[in-house]
Formats: C-alpha cells, structure tokens, sequence
C-alpha cells in the first residue's frame, strides 16, 4: 500500500471494454505522478491509500482488470513527515498518525476513531464554504 496526494482528474475518452465507467485520478507518489483507478470517489488535494499489483486489479473490480494502481480509502487525517532535506531534526520526528474512515480498527484500543455512518459526510466533506443553511441565499428579500 502507499499513501499518495490526489492531484486531478485525469479524462481518456477512448477506452477498453469494460474500462469506459471508471474514475481515474492522477497522484503524486513522491515526487512522480501516477495514473489510479479511483474506486472510493475523492476529490483533488485529499490523501489516499493506493494498492498495487493484483490487489489493484481486484479492487478495481476483477483480476482481469488493467490496473496496477487502485484508490481503495481516503485518508481523513494526515500530516505529512517533513522534508529530511529542508528540516534539521528530521531524525527526532514522530511518525504521522493516520486515520482513516474506510479502515477497520483491527483492535478496540486503537485511536483510530469510529468510521462514519454511510450517508453522513465527515466534517471537512460538507457544504462549501460559501453555501448558506437552509438553502438561502443570503440575500435580503
């Protein structure tokens, strides 16, 4: 698995068989972008987990599939390490903590929180900022 930065949409209006209704998004692994089948619907700038290889054929939807790089969870919070290069106590920094909404806690202890219900978008997938409640516009009428 790698943790990689959605970058955008990527659009190829001709395609395979089977390959025409899948989302795919150019990621940024590093300092390289790669092309991934989104298989969880997430938008430019979040951070993902990707698999590789068979898992990413699968988890695009069959074995036969031509992935090799498939989205399968967006990472609700993450703060990445600093640069070794550009930080001098790089060598003291803790590990970023992850957690993530499509990942099940494989320990009650854990202090990954609960994942969402289905349906309930978690708080940074809201309104946009400049929607008004309700439906109004803010406006005086």
């Amino acid at each position: 698995m790698k943790i990689c930065k959605v970058i955008k949409p990527l659009v190829s209006t001709n395609r395979i068989p089977g390959f025409e209704h899948k989302h795919l998004k150019v990621v940024q692994d590093g300092s390289s972008h790669l092309v991934a089948v989104d298989a969880v619907g997430c938008r430019d700038g979040d951070w993902v987990i990707c698999v590789g290889s068979s898992a990413a054929r699968e988890a695009a939807g069959s074995k036969s599939y031509p992935s090799d790089l498939t989205i399968v969870g967006i990472i609700d919070h993450w703060e990445p390490a600093p640069n070794p290069a550009s930080s001098s106590s790089s060598a003291s920094a803790s590990a970023s903590q992850v957690s993530t909404s499509r990942a099940s806690a494989s320990a009650s202890t854990s202090s990954v929180p609960a994942p969402q219900a289905a349906g309930v978008p978690s708080p940074d997938r809201g309104q946009p900022p400049d929607a008004k409640p309700n439906g109004s516009s803010g406006g005086i009428s």
